[in-house]
Parts: C-alpha cells; structure tokens; sequence
C-alpha cells in the first residue's frame, strides 16, 4: 500500500524538484533530445548569438512550467487531477533538459532570472489550485497556448540550417498542444480573451527579460 504524502512531504518534494529544475545539469530527461540525429551547423557570431536567446526563452518557459505544474498538484483537490500534473510536470522535464544541453552546445547559459520565475509561477499554480480544479486545469490549457504561440514564433526566427534547435522546438510544441488539450478535456475552464491577453502580456515580460539576461 503507498503511503499517503502529508503537506510538509509534499513541501520537502517539491523543494528537491525546485533544486533539480534550478540547478545547471540537476535534471535528467527521460526521452533523448530530439537535436541528436541532426547535423552540425556553423553559424555567425549574430546567429549564435539570437539563438541561443531563443533557446533561453524557451529554457525558462520549462522552468516556469515545471513550477507551475508543482504548485498546482501540490492544491489540487482531486486526486486525478494532481496525478496528471504530476505527469506533466515529468514530460516537461524532457523539455528542459534539451534546451539546457543546446544552451551548452551553443556556448550559451541559461537565465539568471530562473530562480525569480520559478517562486512567481509556483505561486501562481498553488492559488490556481486552491480556487479550484476547473480553474486550475483552464490555466493550464491558457498557459499551454501562450507557449505554443512563442514556439511557433521562434521557429519562425531560427536560421534554416538550425536543423537541431528546430527539431527540439518541434517536439515542444507537439507535446505542449496536447497538455491544453488534456487539460480542457479534463474539466478545465476556458478562460476569456480579455484573460488570455493578461496572460500574453505578462509572458512578454519573461521573453524580453530573458532573452539577454
């Protein structure tokens, strides 16, 4: 019979995961990076450059994930629910791991501004959570649209030849529809356009910022 977690286990849980997605090379991915089949490309300084600001971006959209995901299961009424933030929260880290490995790969870094986005979404998942499941789950499919709205934009950015950062951001984007999918067929609440373009707003703050810093 598995032992039933109180809240400070859950807490203790969920500081070892903050560390693991904040610490450089903590993490660990389940699935091979996309980028691994595909070709070496050379690229200007520019170039080099953009891209590795693109990949900070989305690195720190994993991170912000990761966090909102752990809020969320840590308030979560349900136990199915939980369960499947739980779930996401592992998928993503698939996610996070291969944009940190092509950070590195293109003499890049990730963003000093983790730690800062990483406590403001946790925040944000744990009262989406407490307000309650449907409202959770609709964050969730709202938040999940936004990020595929910047996937596609940046795939839209990188040089043709990037076949590896392409390939990477492909899969993201394939995975992330299907977590709003998920979370709208479970019970999750479509938020409004007034309430998506809150959100849009916000996250333009994080890609400003963390594209050079």
């Amino acid at each position: 019979m598995q032992r039933r977690l109180s809240f400070v286990d859950k807490l203790i849980s969920n500081a070892d995961q903050a560390l693991r997605t904040l610490v450089p090379t903590a993490a660990n991915s389940m699935a091979p990076s996309p980028a691994e089949k595909k070709d070496h490309a050379e690229f200007s300084e520019q170039e080099q450059k953009h891209i590795g600001g693109l990949m900070r971006i989305n690195h720190t959209g994993e991170v912000c994930a990761q966090a909102l995901y752990q809020g969320q299961a840590l308030t979560a009424k349900l136990p199915e629910v939980r369960e499947e933030m739980e779930q996401a929260a592992q998928e993503e880290i698939d996610h996070l791991v291969w944009c940190e490995q092509r950070l590195n790969q293109l003499g890049s870094r990730t963003s000093f501004l983790n730690p800062v986005f990483y406590a403001a979404s946790f925040s944000i998942g744990a009262a989406a959570g407490l307000v309650g499941d449907k409202w959770s789950l609709g964050f969730v499919a709202a938040t999940e649209d936004q990020v595929c709205k910047h996937l596609k934009d940046h795939l839209e950015q990188l040089p043709e030849n990037d076949e590896k950062s392409r390939a990477i951001l492909e899969q993201m984007l394939e995975d992330e529809a299907i977590h709003g999918s998920n979370a709208l067929a479970a019970g999750g609440h479509e938020f409004s356009a007034p309430a998506k373009k809150l959100m849009a707003a916000m996250s333009k703050v994080m890609t400003k910022t963390t594209y050079r810093i």
